[in-house]
């Protein structure tokens, strides 16, 4: 980062991602149509619910962009959640498009486990029928599902995890905040895999039937042609099932276990920690989560597998041909890796946009406890 210039750093930042005194501000219209919304902003960093206490002053905390006066990204404004959303679009789009091959032939293990018999193998046959091409087969689907699964999975938990904390109060969020992250995390992912479903069905099928279709271009076509429009949500309930308990993992294991590092681990403030030593927390706070998350969303993901793989399929077709150990089991060491890592780098991504534009990283700070304004 210190290699860039100022006028470098400015030049690879959305615009919209910084106001200005003298620009149009959707922050002040959105006050001006609802006061309660402008009232409801929070004051600290720390605790999101901190602003619900009438001792503490209303003014929002304004956080510099790197040197770049004059420019400021505003908690809890317009311009943090699209910072927010964008840093969420980055993590997930290239994280989950780095792992194509893994998650390719995770997805054969679990639909065809006669012929994929395990990760070695699974790489070997996939090499030897479709040569090294194929192992990215469905990285588009994979890009763009998983960019709008991001934005809004990374977007909304923001959001919600104000909103919440705000209905508690800042006594109730020092007391229930691992319920205020798991529930704001489930509120984002309703949404997120909304947008991730489409993209999830034709990707799968293109990695699990060689000659259904080369990728999205004419995959997605040839998808509604065979199945409907709905069939493009068929796996919505197992995909909600997948991913509603994993990030509700991901978010409230990794607050969680951040807080513990910079609590029992590291001696140092975070606060006075460095940037480095920060990212390095979010990553390994992020790898550890996505062990937790790939164990407890396992078995949906076998479900999403099978669905989405044969025409008609129903949960009930899955369990009686998978068997509930099979269900539980089939592909996990691999899925383990693959969403640790995934997790892991993730976080570290997206903390690391986050420090990019000005903001602090996710996490590890305890929330104040009596009247007194959080410090930064």
């Amino acid at each position: 980062m210190a290699l860039l210039s100022d006028s470098s750093k400015q030049s690879l930042l959305p615009s919209f991602l910084y106001s200005s005194p003298n620009s149009f501000s959707l922050d002040r219209l959105l006050n001006a149509n609802n006061p309660a919304f402008g009232a409801s902003r929070s004051t600290t960093l720390e605790s999101p619910a901190a602003s619900s206490s009438p001792l503490i002053k209303s003014r929002t905390f304004m956080i510099p962009a790197p040197n770049e006066p004059g420019k400021k990204i505003e908690m809890y404004s317009p311009q943090f959640y699209a910072a927010c959303t964008f840093g969420g679009i980055l993590s997930c789009g290239l994280t989950h498009m780095t792992v194509t091959p893994l998650d390719l032939v995770k997805c054969n293990m679990q639909i065809d486990p006669a012929k994929y018999k395990s990760i070695s193998s699974g790489f070997g046959v996939l090499l030897k029928e479709q040569g090294f091409r194929g192992f990215f087969r469905g990285w588009v689907p994979t890009l763009l599902g998983y960019s709008a699964q991001g934005a809004c999975k990374f977007g909304f938990y923001e959001f919600f995890k104000k909103y919440y904390s705000d209905l508690a109060g800042p006594e109730y969020y020092a007391k229930y905040k691992t319920l205020i992250y798991l529930a704001g995390s489930a509120s984002a992912e309703v949404i997120a895999d909304v947008a991730l479903c489409p993209f999830e069905a034709v990707k799968v099928r293109v990695q699990t039937q060689p000659g259904f279709a080369r990728g999205m271009s004419d995959g997605f076509p040839k998808f509604i042609k065979s199945e409907g429009v709905s069939g493009l949500y068929k796996g919505i309930v197992p995909l909600w099932g997948r991913q509603i308990p994993y990030t509700m993992m991901k978010f409230a294991s990794f607050e969680t276990i951040v807080e513990m590092i910079y609590k029992y681990g590291i001696p140092t403030p975070k606060d006075q920690c460095s940037k480095s030593l920060q990212l390095g927390v979010s990553f390994a706070g992020g790898y550890v989560a996505g062990v937790f998350c790939a164990i407890v969303s396992h078995p949906a993901d076998n479900l999403v597998s099978f669905l989405n793989n044969a025409k008609g399929a129903t949960v009930g077709d899955a369990v009686k041909k998978l068997g509930l150990w099979g269900l539980f089991t089939r592909g996990l060491p691999l899925r383990i890796v693959m969403i640790g890592t995934l997790t892991g780098a993730q976080w570290g991504i997206y903390d690391a946009f986050k420090v990019f534009v000005g903001l602090p990283t996710t996490g590890g700070v305890a929330p104040t406890t009596g009247t007194e304004p959080a410090k930064v």
